[in-house]
């Protein structure tokens, strides 16, 4: 959502921006940039995310039709099979993916409004995440996405790596969220997440970290790597799913940088967000509830990804 390890704040409609012709020219990149062939390579002309930061605040998200155990308390590192993974272009490269927030958050309230280290301060250990209208959750729609994208990834060669799979209880709050894919030392870390934003406002975008520094937060080395990794992604999400960047956040680029986010400012490796759309608005809304449509969302991801890997 408008990523909850933040207290969101009043909505405002913001800009627009003429997505249609953003998402035309990020599309294009895939043409007309040297060495990208359908991968995504650089967005010309993109600038950093606008400082706006709107936001509805999200209804309680619907439970799992997956009970989640109460057991498993580390990543979920298993490959989607036993077999040996494939020999693939990501062979050797590690991925972390981090769906957002979990479907047992909901009934662990007092655990997940914790407070946590986030360097720069204090933040929520989780939240819940938003919703649709019809009641489907952001955390169900961030791990049917993750899911998808590890197989794509793991059929390239790539070890995938998931902060969680359903299989603990609530969280893991945004701090060992970063602490994960730091001990890893993964190649790239994607965090899955849909907004929670004004009916009107429509589209993806992805976050970056911003330049921060203090207590653990340090992110100086991966600011540029993030941003190349968030770049390829926009512009592979747009070609594959055919949806534009927000209208508004981001100043039609579909990027947003933000220092306000506990799992990018602890973060030692390469890592972006993802919003993959507005579950508040009902036409974005359609979009996320489609199983046909997350398939392109995490074959997006998967393209910009494997674009960064290999460049």
């Amino acid at each position: 959502m408008r990523h909850q390890d933040f207290a969101p704040p009043t909505p405002r409609p913001g800009p627009r921006r003429r997505p249609v012709l953003a998402a035309a020219a990020l599309a294009a990149v895939c043409l007309t940039a040297t060495g990208c062939v359908a991968d995504g390579g650089p967005v010309p002309g993109a600038e950093e995310g606008a400082a706006s930061r709107p936001a509805s605040s999200p209804p309680p998200s619907s439970p799992s039709p997956r009970e989640p155990s109460a057991a498993a308390t580390g990543p979920s590192s298993e490959p989607t099979s036993a077999e040996p993974l494939p020999r693939g272009p990501l062979t050797g490269r590690t991925v972390v993916i981090d769906p957002g927030h979990n479907p047992g958050n909901r009934d662990h309230t007092r655990e997940i409004n914790s407070q946590v280290d986030i360097g720069t301060g204090r933040k929520e250990c989780d939240t819940t995440g938003t919703a649709t209208d019809a009641g489907y959750a952001e955390a169900r729609f961030t791990l049917d996405v993750s899911r998808k994208l590890r197989t794509l990834l793991e059929e390239r060669g790539a070890r995938v790596v998931l902060t969680q799979d359903g299989d603990r209880p609530f969280g893991p709050c945004v701090d060992e969220r970063a602490r994960m894919g730091n001990k890893e030392k993964a190649d790239a870390v994607v965090s899955v997440h849909a907004d929670g934003s004004a009916t009107g406002n429509r589209g993806f975008h992805v976050i970056l970290p911003a330049a921060v520094k203090g207590g653990d937060a340090d992110t100086a080395k991966i600011v540029a790597p993030s941003r190349e990794l968030g770049v390829r992604i926009a512009g592979n999400f747009v070609r594959v799913t055919g949806s534009a960047p927000s209208n508004y956040i981001g100043g039609g680029t579909g990027l947003d940088t933000r220092d306000d986010l506990g799992g990018l400012n602890l973060s030692t490796v390469p890592k972006v967000f993802v919003e993959c759309g507005n579950m508040r608005d009902p036409k974005d809304a359609a979009l996320l509830t489609s199983a046909d449509w997350r398939q392109k969302a995490a074959l997006g991801m998967a393209e910009g990804i494997s674009s960064y890997l290999k460049r």
